[in-house]
């Protein structure tokens, strides 16, 4: 089986600065003018065979046989051409023209709408435009409270925001709520919230080696540092847990500095959705317009695969051939870290006084109240933590546990306890510790 050593440092040395509005131009101009890895290519003809079976009646054999002739191979050929040549000639030109005209573009970060649709863009062909160096692929940076870069000292305690699939740094406020960050802020002194922006596309272990080797660069540069955080909406909660491992296997110094991590309805045992997209194409996938939707819904992102069963470990995929199909659950543990104070957060549509067993496997939309709450039947898998280290809120969806203020209060509570409670926590754990002591003599 081949080594996949070159991916990995490919993916973990990808450094440059975020994108210019002169470089989504150009790449744009890219994609519309090279062949997508004969995606679009291989999607015409799936769709065309489809067409053959549920429309004309034409069995799997004869369709396939249709497609080998030699002129309708001529026709594909010179329909893909024909798309090419367009983009070659005409769209990708008039992208690079205006370019040239507005030389100022090269210096000119993206507007909030631009971030919105390059972050989304790299959720869904994040990986393919980093393979292909499109200067559209982002890198992983982090950003301050007033979304600009991160470029001056710090000191202190730091927060990490690392938000979702598709998402960005923008991300963690609304209209309505004032966000996460600005109620830690309210909290004390010396208290700074950095926000991170990478490529969701990528597998999620990737983005983990890149935030943990970033980290590590943080505190150097930056020794007055005296404590981290982090904070993860969704897959950023599974990066976060990525990070955390890969700190603790290269023996960083960032990793003894973190003291509490929140996972905000994070599919630490996959997202719903996505195995069910699986289910689908592989059991009822007989339907012609299943079969159709199927061909379109194959076209993930690394990053979108790995949100199945939840992976944060190279060795959950490095070795695994197959990219799509209905897998099995091959993951490795990924223990939680002991030091590390550990939150989970779900959210359900369901109302707490309404309570609805189809509505509690649907969680928020997305994710599951149990993957969430990292429950598992396997213990190798289960997070194991006080029930005091969970909180599930009701009638909230996927993208609303990002900023609601309740989470934001939960969270207030969970790292700046008062001190009765924080007392009794104390109290709670040195009687766990007599207890445990208490069974060691009575054996």
């Amino acid at each position: 089986m081949p080594s996949l050593t070159p991916l990995h440092e490919t993916y973990c040395k990808w450094d440059r600065s975020p994108p210019s509005q002169a470089d989504v131009l150009e790449g744009l101009a890219q994609l519309v003018s090279t062949p997508l890895s004969q995606v679009v290519q291989n999607l015409i003809q799936s769709l065309h065979r489809e067409l053959m079976l549920s429309v004309f009646g034409l069995s799997k054999k004869k369709s396939k046989e249709f497609q080998k002739k030699s002129y309708v191979n001529k026709f594909y050929q010179f329909s893909y051409r024909s798309f090419l040549n367009y983009g070659h000639f005409f769209l990708a030109p008039t992208l690079r023209k205006i370019i040239d005209q507005f030389p100022n573009l090269h210096d000119k970060p993206l507007t909030p709408k631009m971030i919105f649709l390059v972050s989304a863009l790299n959720g869904v062909l994040g990986d393919y435009l980093l393979k292909n160096h499109n200067p559209l692929a982002l890198p992983t940076v982090l950003y301050d409270h007033y979304g600009e870069l991160q470029e001056g000292d710090l000191s202190g305690r730091v927060v990490i925001f690392c938000h979702g699939l598709c998402m960005n740094h923008l991300d963690w406020t609304n209209r309505n709520y004032g966000g996460i960050g600005e109620k830690l802020l309210a909290q004390r002194d010396n208290n700074t919230m950095l926000y991170l922006h990478y490529n969701t596309g990528r597998r999620i272990s990737a983005n983990g080696r890149s935030l943990s080797n970033l980290l590590e660069d943080l505190v150097n540069r930056n020794p007055r540092i005296t404590s981290i955080d982090l904070i993860g909406h969704s897959m950023g909660g599974l990066v976060s847990r990525s990070a955390l491992f890969y700190g603790k296997q290269n023996m960083y110094k960032w990793f003894h500095m973190v003291e509490n991590l929140v996972c905000l309805g994070s599919p630490h045992h996959g997202a719903v959705l996505e195995r069910i997209g699986f289910a689908v194409q592989d059991k009822i996938g007989k339907f012609p317009i299943v079969r159709l939707a199927s061909h379109i819904v194959n076209i993930r992102s690394n990053g979108i695969l790995d949100l199945r069963y939840g992976s944060v470990r190279d060795d959950d995929w490095e070795h695994n051939n197959a990219r799509i199909g209905m897998l099995d659950d091959n993951r490795k543990p990924a223990p939680l870290p002991s030091h590390v104070n550990t939150f989970l957060v779900a959210g359900t549509i369901e109302f707490e006084n309404k309570k609805n067993r189809t509505l509690k496997v649907i969680g928020d939309y997305l994710v599951s109240v149990k993957s969430a709450l990292g429950e598992h039947p396997n213990p190798r898998f289960q997070l194991k933590l006080p029930e005091s280290h969970k909180a599930v809120f009701y009638g909230l969806n996927h993208m609303e546990i990002q900023y609601h203020s309740s989470i934001a209060e939960q969270i207030v509570k969970w790292f700046y306890p008062r001190h009765d409670e924080l007392a009794e926590d104390q109290i709670r754990k040195y009687l766990v510790k007599l207890e445990t002591m208490e069974g060691i003599v009575e054996t």
